[in-house]
């Protein structure tokens, strides 16, 4: 039995799950998220808490176990608090900010980086350098952040590019020249 699909999901206050069938959705404060269980798990409400059970012990069903728990975890969560992923840009010149739909990226381009924000998305810029991404949808939010790290992922050498907060960027050392020994 997986060990992560035992544990019961709380379910905060000012937010609502309903199951029917094998549809479960969750209303919260931030909107309405849905999820579509598959038919080797249940779901059943309980004393306010969202309980998954695998429906047999074979191997195909117990995979699934735990997998449908995180998911269901994730929309409770996401419809009550919401999910946050915060990126920085470190490099001589780099910065970025919201126009309208548009999250503009000046990261050593010759012309600025224009990525439009999907919806579900709230971006925000703090300071030029940091970028503040927040959605109810927890894969939304951590697809787009994978999007604007991919224009300039941070290289090795000097460690300039766009990373996630708190990301350690494993360095290389540079080119180093012998002087003086021949072939």
């Amino acid at each position: 039995m997986s060990r992560i699909g035992k544990l019961p999901i709380p379910i905060p206050d000012g937010t609502t799950v309903n199951v029917k069938g094998l549809d479960v959705q969750a209303k919260g404060k931030n909107g309405v998220l849905n999820v579509t269980v598959n038919d080797t798990v249940t779901v059943e409400v309980e004393d306010g808490k969202l309980i998954v059970k695998s429906a047999t012990n074979l191997k195909e069903h117990r995979k699934y176990h735990g997998l449908y728990r995180a998911l269901l975890n994730n929309i409770v969560v996401g419809v009550s608090e919401g999910f946050t992923r915060k990126l920085e840009l470190v490099g001589v010149g780099y910065r970025a900010s919201v126009k309208g739909k548009d999250l503009v990226l000046e990261v050593g381009y010759s012309n600025p980086r224009r990525l439009t924000i999907p919806d579900g998305i709230d971006a925000k810029c703090e300071k030029p350098t940091q970028i503040t991404l927040w959605g109810i949808d927890k894969q939304e939010v951590g697809q787009f952040a994978a999007i604007v790290r991919e224009t300039r992922p941070p290289e090795p050498y000097k460690g300039k590019g766009i990373r996630y907060a708190g990301e350690q960027v494993r360095r290389k050392a540079g080119k180093t020249s012998v002087i003086g020994q021949g072939p």
